[in-house]
């Protein structure tokens, strides 16, 4: 007994004509024939006889079609299991959440020839390891952690922090951030740390963009990555730490072999990865930021 011989019986009881079992199954009716010939002759009864209004079914044959159905909705099943989107689940702080996240993971899906299910979201960096080593995230943008022996951090993207304002900063000025600026171990914090700056001058903004829109209002000074602010009122200022130099890293966990996240690893030292990263703006708009993939604060 095979599938072919249950789909045949299938649509034969079904639509009451081996001739339209033929055309459904875009074979030939001797075909159809054939298939049934041989199940009636595995299980020793007719299952389904020529009457007025076509092939009916026998008694053994109507207690056979439910069960064959249901074994020809489970290998559809399982051929769909088979070819179901690959889920690749990214994770980055901020800065990259909000900027290069979007246009790497649609340019990445895009060029792949398989079925890809890609999502980003938004984590601090003290929150990567764990989510890497419970599986709940396969690959992470953001700062180095090699110091941890168990994860693999690959640069991937050098530029700088900077201060941007409309002006000198006053030693009581407000520093505008992103989220990034209450992860004590992100760059952001870092720089804030070196300007000994005190927790009654940060203001802490949804986006990087909206911070560096405060700057240009004059509400304070906002610290940005260089290259992705697209000028404004806003410019570069004087501080003792900036420009900060910073590197990019892709971060997965060194003993495990995720085909996907080894792709896409591999994927962001391309040129046309390192073009995204370093003109974003031609995937989406930091001043529209309203990215297709799903985007969430771990908390």
């Amino acid at each position: 007994m095979t599938l072919t011989q249950l789909r045949a019986f299938v649509l034969v009881a079904r639509l009451g004509s081996v001739q339209e079992a033929a055309h459904a199954l875009a074979v030939s009716e001797p075909a159809v024939s054939q298939a049934l010939a041989a199940l009636r002759r595995h299980l020793g009864d007719p299952l389904l006889v020529r009457g007025q209004d076509g092939m009916t079914l026998t008694e053994a044959g109507a207690r056979l079609l439910p069960i064959a159905a249901q074994i020809l909705t489970l290998e559809a099943e399982a051929q769909s299991s088979i070819h179901a989107p690959q889920t690749l689940r990214v994770i980055a702080t901020p800065a990259l959440a909000e900027y290069v996240a979007t246009p790497l993971l649609d340019a990445f899906v895009g060029r792949s020839a398989a079925k890809l299910d890609a999502n980003a979201s938004t984590v601090t960096t003290r929150e990567i390891p764990g989510l890497l080593h419970n599986r709940l995230a396969d690959i992470a943008l953001g700062p180095c952690l090699n110091d941890d022996p168990t994860l693999r951090s690959t640069p991937i993207f050098r530029t700088t922090l900077v201060a941007l304002g409309v002006g000198p900063h006053a030693p009581h000025t407000t520093w505008l951030v992103d989220p990034s600026g209450t992860d004590p171990r992100s760059e952001t914090a870092a720089l804030l740390r070196r300007l000994k700056i005190s927790e009654e001058h940060i203001r802490v903004h949804p986006t990087q963009t909206s911070a560096c829109s405060a700057a240009a209002e004059g509400n304070g000074v906002a610290i940005a990555v260089s290259h992705l602010h697209r000028g404004g009122l806003a410019t570069a200022i004087t501080t003792p730490a900036t420009p900060l130099p910073i590197t990019w890293h892709a971060t997965t966990l060194a003993d495990h072999g995720h085909r996907l996240a080894g792709a896409f690893r591999r994927y962001l030292t391309t040129p046309d990865a390192l073009h995204i990263m370093r003109n974003p703006t031609s995937g989406v708009p930091p001043s529209r930021f309203r990215p297709p993939v799903h985007v969430t604060i771990w908390s």
